[in-house]
């Protein structure tokens, strides 16, 4: 079986529809779909049928799926092998990351890969859904994840997910406020003010709820925001308060307090995602390097050093 067509299946597989398939791989639909046909005369037995206006694997088209991957995987691996004997991790490395943790993290990164040649790195930013953030690793190397701790949503894929970051989420208070003198903050504390929240669906949502659980009210929440600058600024004009990530929140305004939050777990996970093929490759593996060992020195920073995390991403 050619190896091309098989990728073709994986992806069929990945990404639901020939459309999107064409889409990604730089072809026609017609084109896929001539090659998935010959595919399945070599395998000798159906791999697609049709459902709707579109084509889904059938089971014999899955397992063969999966074991295009394991092909994927093992080519990926011969060639790192023969990058390694050359010393040479050259090639070009798509990262995605969402804003917070890119700020904070990838200047330093790439300020560090500068010196590595023929390596480079293409970045790029956006803030999904947590669903999502599996799906966009069908168009990035690398792809910068966060998560609450007990959820991951792209568990099944079968994915490499490597830790890099359990950072405590704190509550901004403008610097005036009544609580801003405190040591800490609980869900008594917080249950009659005013509220900036994110779009539902981000991984903060949840921790809203359990301070509303923990103190017995509904929050009033006030605006909905994605952006952390756009919630900083309305945290410094007296607008409301909100949680706000403790590492990467940037510089945050003289005007702003972080205060920690006790009662309820106020924490996010940070993940990097990688296909099993890709994390293979030399150049994506030298990259993986120093962005977990900058976010164990940004957690060694903040007196939380990120014990293991380097050994977990090369294991």
């Amino acid at each position: 079986m050619d190896v091309r067509r098989l990728d073709l299946l994986r992806e069929l597989a990945e990404r639901g529809s020939v459309t999107a398939v064409a889409e990604a791989t730089g072809r026609t639909p017609s084109a896929v779909s001539q090659q998935l046909k010959v595919l399945e005369r070599e395998a000798g037995m159906p791999l697609t049928e049709r459902s709707g206006r579109g084509l889904v694997l059938t089971s014999a088209g899955h397992a063969l799926a999966r074991s295009a991957a394991d092909v994927a995987i093992a080519l990926e691996r011969a060639s790192a092998l023969w990058d390694e004997f050359r010393n040479h991790p050259s090639g070009e490395v798509s990262l995605l990351t969402f804003p917070t943790v890119g700020a904070t993290l990838l200047p330093s990164v790439i300020a560090d890969l500068s010196s590595v040649a023929g390596l480079v790195v293409r970045a790029t930013d956006l803030d999904p859904e947590l669903a999502e953030f599996a799906d966009l690793t069908n168009d990035y190397d690398i792809v910068l994840a966060h998560t609450m701790p007990g959820e991951l949503p792209w568990g099944g894929r079968g994915l490499r997910a490597v830790p890099l970051l359990t950072e405590p989420l704190d509550i901004g208070l403008p610097a005036g406020h009544r609580l801003a003198t405190r040591s800490h903050v609980t869900p008594d504390d917080l249950v009659d003010e005013t509220w900036l929240g994110v779009p539902p669906g981000y991984p903060f949502e949840r921790i809203l709820h359990a301070v509303e659980q923990q103190g017995g009210h509904r929050l009033v929440i006030s605006q909905r925001f994605s952006d952390m600058r756009i919630m900083e600024a309305f945290i410094q004009a007296g607008l409301g308060i909100a949680l706000m990530p403790r590492y990467t929140s940037g510089n945050v305004s003289a005007g702003i307090v972080l205060k920690p939050l006790r009662g309820v777990t106020s924490v996010r996970q940070i993940f990097a995602l990688l296909r099993p093929d890709v994390a293979e490759r030399l150049a994506v593996r030298t990259v993986l390097d120093v962005i977990v060992a900058r976010a164990a020195r940004l957690e060694q920073a903040h007196g939380h050093p990120s014990r293991g995390m380097l050994a977990a991403a090369r294991g």
